[in-house]
């Protein structure tokens, strides 16, 4: 059965959990023509709908993208700019991994311009419509929201980025995204953890933090980029690890909900 573009959970919380690169639908016409490295898949968000099953567990609404971001990656702008001006970074709809590996076959051109404005409107605007909806619908229930962004990458991309990542990198885009005392929350939930972690290094938060998080209107976004090997091991299948996310999701846990409480106080 073919999935829907977007699974949408609605809670009654003022928290939405987006996960817009746990997609690992690749339909065959696309499989057709690209490589075997990028069948595999490779940089997706991994097991994230289940890591925060807790979240929906507490009345938060969850929203992921069905389909691999290889096809579009939904956490770019629509027009392709770069978020990261001056530095490798995977495109709006990437033609190499991030280790650098072509995802398109020799004989088999990467999307055009036509093909990308078809992908944004199959499969870019209606995670975008949906997130809109459910912030809007949340809104109108409570006078704050939490956009919490969830991703997880690999620790060390000598591509993308020099040494290796802490376990933890939250972004606010400089603060811009959400109210300070949301960004203190997340830090002190953080620092009260044993993981590693950083705030608003290389990874600031995406098009959907920086686009969404407008904190004078009552949308806060706060993005959490993992190391994924705190929950997974990163070879194949990529399997999920019942023992080492048990060790790091009281972290998670506590900086979601720690967060959420400097939410509320703003309500």
């Amino acid at each position: 059965m073919t999935p829907p573009i977007v699974s949408l959970t609605q809670g009654h919380l003022p928290l939405l959990i987006s996960i817009p690169h746990g997609g690992e639908c690749l339909p065959e016409p696309f499989m057709r023509r690209m490589t075997p490295a990028a069948r595999k898949i490779a940089d997706t968000d991994w097991h994230l709908s289940r890591l925060y099953d807790f979240a929906r567990a507490m009345g938060a609404s969850v929203l992921q993208a069905n389909y691999s971001r290889y096809i579009i990656d939904v956490n770019r702008p629509a027009d392709g700019a770069s978020l990261y001006p001056g530095t490798t970074t995977t495109g709006l709809c990437p033609t190499e991994s991030f280790i650098g590996e072509a995802l398109y076959r020799d004989d088999a051109a990467p999307p055009d311009a036509d093909e990308t404005a078809q992908r944004v409107a199959l499969y870019w605007q209606p995670y975008h419509d949906a997130l809109r909806q459910e912030l809007s619908r949340l809104r109108e229930k409570h006078t704050h929201v939490l956009l919490w962004e969830a991703h997880s990458i690999a620790n060390e991309l000598p591509r993308l980025f020099e040494g290796r990542l802490p376990d933890l990198n939250i972004g606010t885009f400089d603060g811009a995204a959400c109210a300070p005392s949301l960004r203190e929350a997340a830090i002190a939930a953080a620092s009260a953890g044993p993981f590693s972690w950083v705030i608003d290094a290389r990874f600031k938060g995406g098009h959907i933090t920086r686009h969404y998080g407008r904190p004078h209107a009552g949308v806060h976004a706060v993005q959490l980029e993992m190391a994924r090997c705190l929950y997974m091991d990163e070879g194949e299948p990529f399997p999920y690890r019942e023992d080492r996310a048990a060790a790091v999701l009281p972290t998670v846990e506590s900086m979601v909900r720690n967060t959420l409480r400097a939410l509320e106080a703003l309500q």
